[in-house]
């Protein structure tokens, strides 16, 4: 049987450790010397089991760079859940959250066939908590306050519920603290709140170097059990 497919969007700034996050958490794997930036989109995939289903969990890591962000906009059509990451030592990457945010929104809210009410989920992580104790620029409280911002009260929660409102985690992908939370925790909130089985209309076709198999081969391609 063919397991179910949910797409996410890893969305932020450039050298927030997007790529670092992805890479500890799919492959356990951290290279302080890489500071690369993605180029377009890299394709990471994950089998996760939770609720007792194990789902096929696409992970796309977009780019951050202005001139890049077509090609992002392209991907955010039929994704069930996006991370957005900011960095806690860098407090411009936290100011620029709310444009990020802005732009999914908008992307996402026609995203969803029609006569579905499942919306796209929302994750805001800080990385690079490690650093913290010395070079902290935005506090925890502050993140927490930006994710209860954004809290939708129409995702299917009553009064006083949270399951609208963002999740939010502070990570390290040099030790791996809190790395592998967001993920379950989204991918849990995609399950409950029905949006993995809801139809969403198809995302753009976008060429990653398919092969045969259909897989993306032009992005890095991890498959690997949770």
């Amino acid at each position: 049987m063919t397991e179910p497919a949910l797409k996410i969007l890893i969305i932020g700034p450039s050298n927030v450790g997007k790529t670092a996050l992805l890479k500890r958490y799919c492959d356990n794997d951290f290279d302080s010397n890489d500071a690369s930036a993605t180029i377009g989109i890299d394709l990471y995939v994950k089998r996760l089991s939770v609720r007792g289903k194990t789902y096929r969990v696409m992970l796309l890591d977009t780019a951050g760079q202005e001139r890049f962000r077509t090609l992002s906009t392209s991907y955010y059509r039929g994704a069930h859940g996006i991370v957005f990451v900011y960095d806690v030592t860098n407090r411009t990457t936290f100011e620029q959250m709310d444009s990020w945010f802005a732009e999914a929104e908008a992307n996402t809210a026609v995203a969803v066939a029609a006569g579905s009410t499942a919306k796209c989920q929302f994750c805001l992580v800080g990385s690079k908590v490690d650093r913290a104790g010395t070079s902290r620029a935005v506090t925890a409280e502050e993140g927490a306050a930006l994710a209860a911002k954004y809290n939708d009260d129409d995702n299917g929660g009553g009064v006083g519920d949270d399951s609208g409102k963002p999740l939010f985690f502070e990570t390290s992908a040099r030790t791996g603290e809190n790395v592998r939370e967001p993920f379950v925790a989204l991918v849990d909130r995609i399950v409950a709140s029905g949006a993995a089985n809801a139809p969403r209309r198809a995302a753009a076709t976008v060429s990653l170097g398919a092969d045969n198999n259909g897989e993306g081969g032009g992005g890095y391609l991890s498959s690997c059990a949770c």
